[in-house]
């Protein structure tokens, strides 16, 4: 009964106020809850963007971390060099004792020690005189049973960096050590602005902390398993750690530590801001309701409208703060946390991007793989076959064209795999050190079959052109796809220029051009003077089967396949170009100080008279084996055949004839380098010729191609009896790569 009289009297009150007195009310009201509930947002928003922050900053400091240690580990590892050198040169035991004068012995020689076949120690220096030998011992025992030539050492409760670097070709060993100790870790957490914590197997071995608080951290950043918050004291952090290695047992791990309370230290004053603003807008606008209502509720509207158009996903909203009040300010905060929000948006999606073209050339990659290896065994026996058939014609020409045919059809697929394997960056590369002009030459012997008469070829080689170590085919594959696309670049004719040069690529040059690093390179450049490309097609122009061409004239390889070679091979590529200014493409190979290597041998027509070798062939594709039978038997070989390595075993120790083994590198039951190991131990001199449709890059990494030569599928008669023939010339193959 009295609520609702209470309620009756309120109805009637207010119904018998002035209109006046009610819009001022409730616009006081509405601008109260509207001012409030705005800076309430994007205080949240604000408070939202700190704790990213510090997320970022956290990842970022180990970031710093890792390439901070990085740096150091590679200058331990040029002192450790240049030490193991020294001791090979004098042939004794070195002083090691740091002096003042000496470069190689100057900072960060906190241990450096000689140790020999054996683990001992027998030459040290260490700025901890506690350095126990045993423990020492241990580790060095454990780096090199896993090959380690840099490491982490925990010894005499002291956390080292090491490089590892053998002496000469004894047993002896150059360790070089920078101690991680307090000041050290000080300084990358002043670098950082962060706390630092280093561990070793669960154990706080430095950090920057307080001694009570770096026991309390350590306790609770065991139980984190990567990242995470923890609670010290009356303040939360973020904690993001990384692993320095992987040997398990020896973990040794640093954890970057982000303080929550120094990120939102500004959020106290920003609320008593947003406070207080709040109350002068909600004065204001009881004071002058009736003169600028309008133009205080616009803003207002817009601002909302800004909200629900962030929240849609519209970052372009058009959002314009007027004058200095309440609003307005509101309205620039809301303006940059949308800028913030925008940017983030922007490099989410272009992270995304990223990823889905890296997951895109990874899936090409094992296609190309996949591809490689069986269609490579098909196309062999199709192109031996025809082959054979263009040997043994008797139909005429009408079957002589039609094997032409096939072998032009086989080849032009073989060169499409090879294609699909060098944009993927997963082909097989056998470098040598050449001359980059030679190249230059040799491919402009055969450009005026090419470049039409209205385009000029210009070429400028610098005679005192320094050397690269590169696959001389792969080279000309690349020179040969640039100006065949600056030829299709200006089919109204214009300038085509190739240039060489020695470039070398300073920290400015290499900060203006990203995917460049420091150093003397040999540049390769192509430019010409046609239609030029818009930043949009220039951002897709190296990826697999993107191409400006009409359809039926162009794979879109070419650019792909230019990128994954210089890639390959350790170098880089820029491209500059702008429509109707033409383009130019400039490679950069690294510059060797090695000497060119003599040319191969020239391969000769196959000798089908030639003195009697016996060769063990080892394939389990049953045509290829056919066929490579037929192959060999016709160029007057004697010849054995198995179809996997343990059948081929079997027949090299009955016979103890065999010269070389041609062996296939994936078989069942035994792969043809342990074939080619176990063969070699009954016949020292056997010669090997390992055939492969498509290499893992770590089977080209493997040091069974050291000792072989290697042929790649498809191949023809003249390939395999030609290779063979060299094999068994020569006594050091070819080296390869990937």
């Amino acid at each position: 009964m009295g609520v609702s009289f209470l309620s009756r009297t309120i109805a009637n009150l207010l119904n018998n106020l002035r209109l006046r007195t009610k819009l001022l009310l409730s616009l006081v009201l509405t601008t109260a809850v509207l001012t409030f509930a705005m800076l309430l947002a994007v205080r949240y928003s604000v408070q939202k963007h700190a704790q990213q922050e510090v997320v970022s900053a956290a990842r970022s400091s180990l970031l710093t971390f890792d390439a901070l240690l990085g740096e150091h580990q590679k200058a331990l590892a040029r002192k450790a060099d240049l030490l193991a050198t020294r001791a090979s040169m004098s042939g004794d035991d070195i002083d090691v004792t740091p002096s003042s004068g000496d470069a190689l012995e100057s900072d960060g020689s906190d241990l450096i020690a000689i140790a020999d076949a054996s683990n001992n120690i027998v030459v040290q220096h260490s700025r901890n005189a506690s350095v126990p030998l045993a423990n020492a011992r241990e580790m060095l025992a454990r780096a090199r049973a896993k090959g380690f030539t840099s490491d982490w050492w925990y010894v005499g409760g002291a956390l080292y960096q090491v490089s590892i670097q053998r002496i000469g070709h004894g047993g002896r060993t150059m360790i070089v050590g920078r101690e991680i100790d307090y000041r050290a870790v000080r300084d990358m957490g002043r670098i950082s602005a962060s706390q630092v914590v280093f561990s070793y197997q669960q154990k706080v071995v430095a950090s920057t902390f307080r001694a009570f608080d770096e026991q309390e951290a350590g306790k609770k950043i065991q139980k984190l398993l990567s990242r995470g918050e923890i609670e010290l004291g009356d303040d939360r952090f973020f904690a993001d750690t990384l692993e320095l290695n992987s040997d398990p047992g020896h973990i040794v791990r640093v954890t970057a530590l982000k303080s929550y309370r120094e990120a939102t230290a500004f959020l106290t004053t920003l609320n008593h801001l947003l406070v207080s603003l709040g109350f002068l807008a909600v004065l204001a606008g009881a004071a002058l309701v009736f003169f600028i209502s309008g133009r205080f509720t616009r803003p207002l509207a817009d601002l909302l409208n800004g909200f629900e158009a962030l929240e849609g996903g519209d970052y372009a909203f058009p959002l314009r703060a007027r004058g200095g009040d309440e609003v307005a300010c509101a309205m620039r905060a809301f303006d940059r946390t949308r800028e913030a929000l925008q940017k983030n948006e922007a490099q989410r999606k272009e992270l995304e991007e990223q990823l889905r073209q890296s997951q895109k050339m990874e899936a090409l990659g094992r296609l190309a793989g996949g591809v490689a290896h069986d269609f490579n065994n098909l196309l062999t026996v199709i192109k031996g076959h025809s082959e054979l058939i263009l040997d043994r014609n008797t139909g005429g020409a009408a079957v002589f064209a039609s094997g032409q045919q096939i072998r032009k059809a086989a080849d032009r697929a073989a060169a499409l795999t090879r294609q699909m394997l060098a944009f993927s960056r997963k082909q097989t590369l056998q470098p040598k050190v050449l001359d980059v002009n030679a190249i230059v030459e040799e491919v402009g012997k055969f450009l005026k079959r090419l470049i039409p008469e209205d385009v000029e070829v210009i070429f400028r080689t610098d005679e005192a052109l320094g050397r690269v170590k590169a696959d001389a085919s792969q080279l000309e594959q690349v020179l040969l796809n640039l100006t065949v696309n600056a030829r299709d670049a200006m089919p109204q004719g214009g300038i085509l220029t190739v240039e060489t040069g020695n470039v070398t690529v300073d920290e400015e040059l290499a900060r203006t051009r990203p995917s460049m690093h420091p150093g003397d390179y040999v540049k390769l450049a192509v430019s010409d003077t046609g239609t030029g490309m818009d930043a949009e097609t220039k951002a897709h122009i190296f990826e697999p089967f993107f191409t400006t061409k009409e359809p039926g004239k162009g794979t879109g390889l070419g650019l792909a396949t230019v990128y994954g070679v210089v890639k390959q091979t350790g170098g880089f590529i820029w491209v500059d170009s702008a429509p109707g200014l033409g383009s130019k493409f400039e490679i950069y190979l690294p510059r060797v100080r090695e000497k060119l290597e003599c040319n191969a041998i020239a391969q000769s027509s196959p000798n089908r008279k030639a003195a009697l070798h016996t060769v063990l062939l080892a394939e389990d594709e049953a045509e290829v084996r056919a066929l490579a039978y037929e192959f060999l038997t016709s160029a007057g070989y004697r010849v054995l055949v198995a179809e996997d390595g343990v059948r081929a075993m079997q027949i090299a120790e009955h016979d103890k004839t065999i010269d070389i083994l041609v062996t296939d590198v994936v078989m069942p039951r035994m792969r043809g380098p342990e074939l080619a190991k176990r063969m070699k131990r009954l016949k020292p001199g056997l010669k090997v010729v390992y055939v492969s449709g498509y290499l893992e890059p770590s089977e080209i990494d493997g040091d069974f191609l050291k000792e072989g030569f290697l042929l790649d599928k498809p191949f023809s008669r003249d390939a395999l009896v030609n290779q063979i023939g060299e094999a068994l010339r020569r006594h050091r193959p070819v080296e390869v790569s990937v």
